[in-house]
């Protein structure tokens, strides 16, 4: 049987690390699911630039759009905006969106 891989050229770079599962916790297979996760993204606050003190869930698409094509930032931040632009996508944010507590 044949098995898949991507060369290491063809692995896209985000701020020095690479996209992949091992940077994102919570998506790794065979674990359980945090069922606080989506609270928790709901109301996670963008801590600088244009949309400084917004929940993540109210910032445009076209702002994590651009940070897609540029590179999330490293760390829990990038794993939250990387996870709302996949559910922007989707059009899945209205899910969210009423998981913010006011």
């Amino acid at each position: 049987m044949l098995k898949a891989t991507i060369p290491e050229t063809k692995k896209k770079k985000l701020f020095g690390s690479n996209i992949f599962h091992s940077n994102y916790p919570n998506m790794n297979l065979g674990s359980k699911p945090n069922p606080n996760h989506l609270v928790e993204l709901a109301n996670y606050k963008m801590p600088f630039g244009k949309y400084e003190g917004y929940y993540l869930a109210n910032i445009p698409e076209y702002y994590f759009v651009w940070f897609k094509q540029k590179g999330f930032p490293e760390g829990k931040l990038g794993r939250m905006m990387a996870e709302m632009y996949e559910l922007k996508l989707n059009g899945l944010e209205g899910l969210v969106q009423k998981l913010i507590k006011n």
